[in-house]
């Protein structure tokens, strides 16, 4: 399924590329988030189109579970087709949301039993419920349940956690064996929190298992990113190189380069699409909060790269549009912020190939937290 391309002479960094079942995806990859099946404002022919490019998208198994549910998803034959898109997608197990929504959930030995957000009704998911999920979503790449646990949690808690993800796992694996669908890839997740001894463990425990890829969850939930970075040093060398790994749900740009340099593949996150709601555009001289002010008479662009269909605007039109609440405003600003990502990543992929990428982060993270200073 991974193919290592090129390895950087003075980092981690690495250029590969993914064959799946909906097409090949290169790497370092930026995966814009369709939470519901749909990547909020864009239409899947934006995302497709060569000012895009996007080869892969992540769905959420949480939220399609609830809505529209499995027989709807099932009637159409997978979520490919109920949105719309031929190309490739990851789906989460909804491990994260069983983190998120800590007061209407409660773990157990054989799952999580918990309360919809939507309307309070009882549901319950386990490893082999999410795989079955995903198995009828028919994303390409599926992610198994785990517990996340919240940072800053004692050393008791994150073994007691790490031990359970593992069982989990190892029940992941059984099911996999017994009912894997022709194409899907399946990821396992180094949990640990932030104590590095157990990051090691959870690499090499679910290593032994054998799955297609490897994912570092319970990052960007709490810790600072001195910590992030250290959990993820403590993994890393203890994962295959000739498998991917991915961060999830990570992070900021320079964030990004930093944990390409580690060694990671492959990324999501919401904050693109997120801030872009809220009036913020990346840049690489960092944000801008089009909300202020003093971009009222602004005539100059977003940027020097941006999405085609954001060419010509001002920052001052921009601004106008999105103080009205215009839904031209958010789309544009979306399409700006997902252009920017995934241009980010095309950088990173050409300078991981030149042997170049040490000074390519450098700068680029130096313009971007200087400007943010």
């Amino acid at each position: 399924m991974f193919t290592l391309l090129a390895q950087d002479p003075a980092t981690k960094a690495r250029r590969g590329r993914l064959a799946l079942a909906h097409g090949t995806v290169e790497t370092p990859c930026f995966m814009p988030v369709g939470t519901r099946g749909t990547v909020k404002s864009v239409h899947p022919a934006e995302l497709t189109d060569p000012a895009l490019d996007t080869r892969i998208i992540l769905g959420n198994t949480y939220h399609l579970f609830i809505r529209p549910g499995t027989d709807i998803l099932g009637s159409y034959g997978g979520l490919h087709r109920f949105m719309r898109w031929d190309r490739a997608i990851l789906t989460d197990s909804g491990g994260f949301q069983v983190f998120s929504l800590a007061k209407l959930r409660k773990i157990q030995e054989d799952g999580v039993h918990f309360r919809s957000h939507l309307d309070g009704a009882a549901l319950f998911l386990s490893p082999e419920i999410a795989l079955e999920t995903q198995k009828i979503i028919g994303s390409d790449i599926a992610m198994l349940l785990d517990e996340c646990p919240p940072a800053g949690c004692g050393r008791d808690y994150a073994e007691k956690s790490l031990a359970l993800t593992q069982r989990w796992a190892e029940r992941s694996r059984d099911w996999i064996h017994a009912h894997r669908p022709e194409g899907q890839h399946y990821f396992g997740i180094v949990q640990g929190s932030t104590h590095a001894d157990l990051r090691e463990k959870a690499a090499r425990d679910l290593v032994a298992l054998d799955f297609d890829g490897y994912a570092i969850g319970g990052l960007s939930v709490g810790e600072s990113d001195p910590e992030l970075y250290a959990a993820v040093e403590a993994a890393e060398p203890h994962l295959p190189t000739h498998k991917p790994r991915y961060c999830m749900g990570l992070g900021q740009p320079d964030q990004l380069l930093e944990l390409i340099g580690r060694g990671v593949d492959l990324f999501d996150c919401v904050l693109p699409t997120r801030v872009a709601r809220n009036g913020t555009a990346y840049t690489a001289d960092g944000t801008l909060n089009l909300k202020n002010q003093k971009h009222e008479r602004d005539d100059r662009p977003l940027s020097d790269s941006t999405h085609p269909l954001c060419e010509g605007f001002s920052r001052g039109y921009l601004r106008h549009l999105i103080k009205n609440d215009e839904i031209l405003g958010l789309r544009l600003l979306t399409l700006h912020n997902l252009h920017f990502y995934l241009d980010l990543m095309n950088q990173a992929r050409r300078a991981i190939e030149a042997g170049a990428f040490a000074p390519f982060r450098a700068d680029f993270v130096q313009r971007y937290r200087d400007a943010a200073a």
